[in-house]
């Protein structure tokens, strides 16, 4: 079951964690989402999943940036989450992906216990002129059933900003 944007108000500084919190950002069933002013992008042509891949830091603008198509920029959002009950979940706001911007290529699915910044996975059809601090993408929330054992991977959990894949990691265990 989705959490109504009722219950996510009623949720707020308890159950479910945003900071900072805005109540003008609540939709019907799920809370909109800002773009950081921060983007990265890699550097090498091509990445390797067995190692760090070199990154650039791009900072937006209050007049925009240009992002071009055929390069992924990964972004964040301004806002802290954490929850301990429920299972986020990210999509994309529809006024931004019917300019073909998309906001996450594979990882929408949040697992409960997650705390920190949300990375987006950002890529577009045509050329798109962004802003710092849009409402770029809506975080909606599931009830869970059974027990479970909440995310406590030290890889991507209580993040302070933008995260570049760290496949690698996972290949050190090996």
């Amino acid at each position: 079951m989705i959490l109504s944007g009722r219950e996510i108000k009623r949720k707020i500084g308890k159950e479910i964690i945003i900071e900072p919190f805005d109540e003008k950002l609540i939709n019907p069933n799920s809370y909109n989402l800002r773009l950081h002013n921060e983007l990265l992008v890699y550097e090498e042509k091509v990445l390797d999943m067995k190692k760090p891949n070199k990154t650039k830091r791009l900072i937006i603008p209050e007049e925009g940036l240009v992002l071009e198509p055929g390069r992924l920029y990964l972004g964040r959002t301004l806002e802290y989450t954490k929850t301990d009950k429920y299972v986020p979940m990210l999509e994309g706001r529809s006024s931004i992906g019917r300019l073909g911007l998309f906001i996450h290529v594979t990882a929408g699915f949040g697992d409960v216990g997650f705390s920190g910044y949300w990375t987006l996975e950002i890529f577009c059809i045509q050329p798109i002129r962004v802003y710092p601090f849009v409402e770029i993408c809506q975080i909606y929330y599931h009830t869970i059933e059974g027990d479970y054992d909440k995310y406590s991977s030290g890889k991507y959990n209580h993040n302070r900003g933008i995260q570049p894949s760290l496949l690698y990691m996972d290949f050190l265990k090996k």
